[in-house]
């Protein structure tokens, strides 16, 4: 199980108040970055290789300016 103790958790600065739709990201662990429900900070949360983080940001905001 990872350790999660020191994750800094944040929320895009897209989110705004959309009644609590968003995801939370920490990525302050070393070769990791959590990803979670702000709505269940308690819950289920996904974990990724930065690496792998990387290509999906790099994908996502490919695919955000196509549309």
């Amino acid at each position: 199980m990872t350790d999660l103790t020191g994750a800094v958790w944040r929320k895009s600065t897209r989110s705004g108040d959309n009644g609590g739709d968003c995801v939370e990201v920490a990525d302050n662990l070393p070769g990791i970055v959590a990803v979670r429900d702000s709505k269940d900070s308690a819950g289920p949360l996904l974990t990724f290789t930065v690496q792998a983080w990387t290509h999906f940001v790099v994908a996502a905001k490919r695919e955000g300016r196509s549309s």
